[in-house]
C-alpha cells in the first residue's frame, strides 16, 4: 500500500515531522477549535448566530481604528451576500446593536456603529477573558515573544493565502 493510500493509525495524522513541531502545531489546532467554540458559545449567550457576532466584532474593530464602515464593506469581510448583509444589520438594528447612518462623504452609503448597548455586552463578556488571556501571555518568557509573535502572525498569513479546496469525492472503487 503507497504511503499515501495508507489508514492512518497514527496519533499525528498529518503532521510528520519532530515531535516539537507537531507538539506546537496540535497545540496551535487545539487553541483554534477552542477559539471556535468559545465564539459560538459567546454568540448563543447573546442570541446572536455567530455571523452576526462576527459582524458586530468588525464594526468595532473599525470604531477602534477609527474608520466608517459601509454594509459593503462588512459583506466583503464576511463573504456573504448584499441581501444576507441587509437581513443580518435588520437584526443587529431591531436588536439595539447597530445602528445606521449616512455616509459623511457618500450620500448613497450608509455607515455601520455599535451602539453603547452592544459596546457594554461585549465589555462584560470579554474583559475578564481578555485579562485572563493577558496573564497567561505574561508567562511567555520575554526573549520568546517576538518567536511567538512571528510564528502565530506567519499561521494566519498561511491561513489567509490559503485557496479553497475541492469538495471530498466519493470512492470510485466503491460499489
Amino acid at each position: 500500500m503507497s504511503e499515501d493510500t495508507r489508514p492512518w493509525t497514527g496519533s499525528q495524522y498529518w503532521y510528520d515531522g519532530e515531535d516539537s513541531v507537531v507538539s506546537m502545531l496540535q497545540a496551535l489546532r487545539r487553541f483554534r477549535r477552542s477559539d471556535q467554540e468559545m465564539r459560538r458559545r459567546m454568540s448563543a449567550d447573546m442570541d446572536m448566530n455567530v455571523t452576526d457576532m462576527q459582524a458586530l466584532q468588525h464594526v468595532i474593530e473599525a470604531e477602534n481604528r477609527g474608520t466608517h464602515l459601509t454594509p459593503r464593506e462588512l459583506s466583503r469581510h464576511l463573504g456573504i451576500s448584499t441581501p444576507s448583509t441587509t437581513k443580518l444589520l435588520d437584526r443587529l438594528t431591531v436588536s439595539g446593536h447597530l445602528d445606521r447612518s449616512p455616509h459623511p462623504r457618500d450620500r448613497r452609503s450608509l455607515i455601520l456603529t455599535a451602539t453603547p448597548h452592544a459596546h457594554r455586552e461585549i465589555r462584560e463578556r470579554l474583559t475578564s477573558m481578555h485579562d485572563r488571556m493577558r496573564e497567561i501571555a505574561r508567562t511567555v518568557p520575554v526573549e520568546a515573544r517576538g518567536a511567538v509573535v512571528d510564528f502565530l502572525t506567519a499561521m494566519s498569513s498561511q491561513l489567509d493565502d490559503e485557496g479553497a479546496y475541492r469538495p471530498l469525492r466519493p470512492d470510485p472503487d466503491r460499489p
